[in-house]
């Protein structure tokens, strides 16, 4: 027997190799921006559930390097508060596997 994963599980295995945005995640899954920002929050309570680290670079402007640390949302801004530029980067998500938890040997 084969076991599938979901899209869920799919995106959680690929967050653990490397911080991605919704773009390159959308490529690598083959599927549309829209549905990787509709699962992003699904995927962040699974991964805290299961207790891996969900872990979110904001993005940033790239024109003027302003910061949005305090932005909740998952969606990107549209525009900078600061420059009023539109060239917004990220943000970048990514899951952080528990640590491995070394069991005591039983000796006989």
């Amino acid at each position: 027997m084969t076991f599938v994963k979901t899209l869920r599980q799919q995106m959680i295995t690929i967050l653990q190799s490397s911080p991605m945005d919704k773009r390159d995640l959308s490529q690598a899954l083959r599927i549309s921006e829209k549905e990787v920002n509709d699962h992003l929050p699904h995927v962040a309570k699974t991964a805290t559930a299961q207790g891996m680290t969900w872990q979110v670079t904001p993005a940033y402007c790239d024109g003027c390097r302003f910061t949005f640390k305090d932005r909740k949302r998952i969606a990107a801004p549209s525009k900078c508060p600061k420059c009023k530029a539109s060239r917004i980067q990220g943000p970048w998500f990514q899951v952080i596997p528990p640590p491995a938890v070394d069991r005591p040997k039983i000796l006989i």
